[in-house]
């Protein structure tokens, strides 16, 4: 393998933190108030970050990233009560025994980890409402609890124990901080002599219930409320017996947090994976107050005023209520934890922006913005919740998306699927005139093409993981194979020409079309009518990016780097001036003659590498990137889990010396 030697150009100003503007919404998991201040509030998310809103929830600001992660999610945040400035927070990592619990002493600007319980998985956090010295930590091994304000903590619940594990749920009595409850995977238990001794609180609940939730009143103790997967229970004597609440169906089973009204005590919220519940009869009857679509995390209640209500959700971020939560609107100003897919500019406009994003349904699909992405409008109409893998635009300026189920158009503020794929066209073999020949040999017909015919119609519903444009042309890369229309996306044939696999990746130039699996790749040169396979490098062991230069290159990337190849994959060189891993993005920029580059690594540094002299420019944006595109003299980047950020500015830097 060749060694690339370019020329590296550092902006001197790079490290500036480019701007995080949206779209906004996405996944909110935990609301806490300042309780000298219930306008203060702060917000965790499932990406690591912590929020915070100074308004009583209207506008919110990204406060500080804990532990400099993104895979911390954070359901637990507690507000000591003798300080306001110090903070702990509960974290635990998706499809991980991974987390921890994390101090700050400063408002939530700075954070440190607590050594006790570094690398715990915390599903829940509770203080005690009359010694603010106490905590109980629920995580996968156990109860653990805090005596000095959560610098020191010991595990409560017998070590190894086969029924007190995986604790989701914890709460403490509000007068004794001995008596401590403690819902599982399986039942809910209790301890009335700080740990020393605990029994399962298990009579009137349906065996092998997931206890997400525990609340005990503040004012009469002796009620209790539990939810599980199996529904909403209460009791009335500490938990010895508990009773099943009727009225919210079997359908929203995960009750996933119950919230009491501090003024009102009958009223009590139920946030399901189904939408809010309310009761304002202690459980007797309840009300759905928002659509089943809604998946609520967490539930905040103004201390000031029942009518204010805040929801945290899956998908749809913040929403808030001012009638006592039978209304909701979103709230999401400043917050964003979009997972964005792809992002387009405008050809013909470029202040117009379009991004895609995945896993938030109703509340996702595109956005666009009119203004170079300060602001974002969601265009989801016609798209029915479906997961954006790619978008492109037409030369006639038509935005197409590529879906889990097809190829939509986008036209008068409505999406439509496009149903007319099929089988490239074939040329037909047909008898003409008869030859004469000589006695010896009989007369024979002469075979000749005719017209072709147009192939037969081919599934629309497949998987579109990329688009490419090259001209008038748009190609797709499909579960099934790649796609090509000159309609602008009104209809697509899919070429034959090229072995049937599940091509992931499709970059275009031009007659050069370069397309991509997980671990192989083909070139087309002219406009994909036929192909060859492509060798790929030796150290590459899977691809996660391509694209096609405008001067005859292929690039290929992955973990192992960046690779690139001036004559159509029969080497590759790589590039040595610099190190990069984790590839995850190419996009040739033709203006300029260079090709962006991210990674998903964490430096959050991006690259250019102009072609004609071989040179390499680098910021650092100070997020963990997923594409960059130009727009005017700067750049707009997406991240991997916190929307789009915005280069500041361009720098003007000097050039390296030397050759």
């Amino acid at each position: 393998m060749l060694l690339l030697a370019f020329f590296v150009i550092c902006l001197p100003a790079g490290a500036v933190q480019w701007l995080p503007f949206g779209p906004y919404g996405g996944d909110a998991r935990a609301l806490v108030f300042n309780p000298h201040d219930p306008s203060h509030l702060y917000l965790g998310t499932v990406n690591g970050w912590i929020y915070e809103s100074v308004n009583g929830g209207r506008e919110w600001h990204r406060l500080a990233r804990i532990d400099s992660r993104d895979d911390l999610v954070i359901d637990s945040i507690i507000i000591d009560g003798s300080n306001a400035k110090r903070l702990i927070v509960g974290a635990w990592v998706l499809g991980s025994p991974d987390g921890g619990l994390y101090i700050s002493e400063d408002g939530g600007a700075t954070w440190k980890s607590e050594s006790d319980m570094a690398g715990q998985s915390i599903r829940a956090l509770a203080a005690s409402p009359s010694d603010a010295k106490t905590l109980v930590a629920g995580t996968l091994k156990g109860v653990y609890r805090s005596q000095d304000r959560g610098v020191h903590w010991q595990l409560i619940s017998p070590e190894g124990s086969r029924e007190i594990h995986e604790v989701e749920s914890v709460a403490i009595d509000p007068k004794d901080p001995s008596i401590i409850y403690a819902g599982t995977w399986h039942l809910p238990w209790k301890t009335i002599d700080g740990g020393e001794h605990w029994v399962n609180i298990k009579q009137g609940v349906i065996d092998d219930s997931d206890v997400f939730s525990i609340i005990v009143d503040p004012q009469q103790p002796n009620v209790v409320y539990a939810s599980a997967c199996s529904g909403i229970y209460k009791s009335e004597n500490s938990g010895e017996k508990f009773d099943k609440i009727q009225g919210i169906p079997s359908t929203a089973r995960r009750t996933r947090v119950l919230m009491q009204d501090p003024q009102q005590l009958n009223v009590v919220f139920a946030g399901t994976t189904e939408g809010l519940y309310r009761t304002s009869d202690g459980g007797k009857t309840w009300l759905r107050t928002t659509g089943p679509e809604l998946i609520v995390n967490d539930v905040y209640i103004d201390p000031r005023d029942s009518n204010h209500v805040l929801l945290a959700t899956d998908r749809g971020g913040v929403l808030t209520s001012n009638d006592g939560g039978f209304t909701f609107s979103p709230t999401n100003g400043g917050f964003s934890s979009r997972q964005i897919t792809s992002l387009v500019v405008d050809s013909r406009r470029p202040a117009i922006l379009y991004v895609g994003v995945v896993n938030d349904k109703a509340w996702g699909g595109v956005f666009q913005s009119d203004n170079g992405g300060l602001t974002w409008l969601q265009q989801s109409a016609g798209l029915a919740g479906l997961d954006i893998f790619s978008l492109e635009q037409a030369s006639d300026g038509t935005l197409l998306a590529g879906t889990g189920h097809g190829i939509y158009r986008f036209s008068d503020g409505i999406w439509t699927r496009v149903t007319n794929v099929s089988e490239q066209s074939q040329p037909v073999l047909h008898e003409t005139t008869a030859v004469k020949r000589s006695p010896s040999h009989p007369v024979s017909a002469r075979k000749v093409t005719g017209p072709a015919v147009k192939g037969k119609p081919v599934n629309s519903d497949d998987a579109v993981f990329a688009m490419s444009r090259a001209g008038d042309v748009v190609y797709a890369a499909t579960s099934e194979g790649v796609l090509k229309s000159v309609t602008a996306g009104m209809s697509w044939t899919e070429l034959k020409a090229l072995d049937a696999e599940e091509w992931r990746f499709i970059a275009a130039h031009r007659s050069n079309v370069f397309a991509a699996g997980l671990h192989s790749a083909s070139l087309s040169t002219d406009g994909g009518a036929n192909w060859k396979p492509v060798n790929l490098p030796d150290a590459l062991t899977q691809i996660a990016a391509i694209t096609v230069d405008g001067v005859g290159g292929l690039w290929v990337g992955g973990r192992e780097g960046a690779f690139y190849s001036e004559n159509g994959g029969a080497t590759w060189q790589t590039l040595t001036t610099f190190s990069i891993h984790d590839v995850n993005s190419f996009y040739f920029d033709e203006s300029s003659q260079r090709v962006l580059i991210t990674a998903n690594n964490k430096n959050t540094m991006v690259f250019a590498v102009h072609l004609p002299d071989k040179r390499i420019q680098y910021w650092n944006a100070g997020w963990h990137m997923r594409m960059v595109r130009p727009v005017g003299d700067h750049l707009v980047g997406a991240t991997l889990f916190d929307g789009v950020v915005i280069q500041p500015r361009m720098i003007v830097s000097e050039e390296a010396s030397g050759h």
